[in-house]
């Protein structure tokens, strides 16, 4: 049984991937932090995980806490794990962030996207981003593993493999939108039931943190820059994610060239789904699960669109994660994770 730590399982990222974790059969967990709450049980603040083996008791964050784990999660906010996890990097435990700060392969893209300088460039440069289609190879032999985020999971995974077969122009316009977990568990008013609920709108319109981890994605996958015109949108349901993705299909490339085109790219991977013509993805396909489906759609010749759902807090953060955990320490990438959804 590989050893785990977790710090920060207390906001919603952090529980889910705490139940996942308990279910999980190749691994225990060891270790959890939590300034907020040490010293207090998992089940006296979530008593939903009642009888998942051993009681479970927040530490105080430390890395000689962690010591003894063979893998750590950081389920904390941005500019944390950046601090962190290099003692326990330099231990030769194996770190997941699920927060930004390993994301981007160029500090500076990351310092314009989130203020202030990256505390730890040298290991930036060894982390991986961890889109397992896309980099499994890469995840496998990794140390340090930057989670994607989870707009970025939904839009990366259908424009990816049409951008590296160079079928799409470099203008993308992706419409997104998310159920209120995606904003996290700090209290907001614009996330209490009074106003989110019957209610929907824009946010980030002049400028949001996912739009350049998208860009910097697809214009890896491209081989040139991407502009991406992204705005996300606020939804009154509790997890789910739809991006309607608009892009101009370059000359000679038909609708079926690209359903084609994704059906190949995608043709092992059992939790990416390409549904067929006329049918358009929901979020309830995906609740729960770590899949992806995506949707193929043309409405005037040389415009395509996309749609991508997914579950932000299982394929969007932590069920992305033990994908990743399974392939960093040599497990079934499949083990333990919730392939089948929650629906209706």
């Amino acid at each position: 049984m590989k050893k785990i730590g977790l710090v920060g399982g207390t906001g919603y990222t952090g529980v889910e991937l705490l139940r996942m974790l308990q279910d999980h059969p190749g691994v225990e967990i060891l270790t959890l932090t939590s300034r907020s709450e040490a010293g207090k049980s998992v089940t006296s603040l979530y008593p939903w995980l009642t009888g998942y083996g051993a009681e479970l008791v927040f530490a105080e964050p430390s890395s000689n806490a962690l010591a003894n784990c063979d893998l750590v999660f950081f389920a904390t906010p941005n500019k944390i794990a950046m601090e962190e996890a290099i003692p326990l990097l330099e231990r030769g435990i194996q770190v997941i962030d699920l927060a930004a700060d390993f994301r981007f392969s160029d500090t500076d893209v990351w310092a314009a996207t989130y203020g202030g300088r990256h505390a730890a460039p040298t290991w930036n440069a060894r982390a991986v981003y961890g889109l397992p289609e896309l980099y499994r190879d890469a995840i496998r032999g990794a140390q340090l593993v930057g989670n994607p985020g989870c707009y970025p999971t939904a839009t990366t995974l259908p424009l990816a493999p049409l951008l590296k077969a160079n079928m799409l122009s470099t203008d993308i316009i992706v419409d997104a939108k998310s159920g209120a977990s995606g904003a996290g568990r700090s209290a907001r008013v614009d996330l209490i039931v009074a106003e989110a609920s019957d209610n929907f709108h824009a946010y980030g319109a002049d400028g949001h943190r996912h739009g350049p981890e998208i860009a910097h994605q697809l214009s890896r996958w491209s081989g040139q820059p991407i502009e991406v015109t992204f705005v996300p949108h606020l939804l009154p349901m509790i997890r789910g994610i739809e991006v309607t993705i608009y892009a101009s299909i370059k000359g000679g490339t038909t609708i079926d060239d690209v359903r084609q085109a994704l059906h190949e790219a995608y043709a092992d991977e059992p939790l990416i789904d390409i549904v067929g013509p006329g049918i358009h993805p929901e979020t309830r396909w995906v609740r729960g699960s770590n899949c992806c489906r995506i949707g193929v759609y043309q409405q005037h010749p040389g415009r395509l669109i996309l749609s991508s759902v997914i579950d932000n807090l299982v394929k969007g953060a932590a069920g992305q994660a033990i994908q990743n955990m399974n392939l960093m320490l040599g497990l079934d990438e499949w083990m333990g994770i919730p392939m089948r959804p929650l629906a209706p």
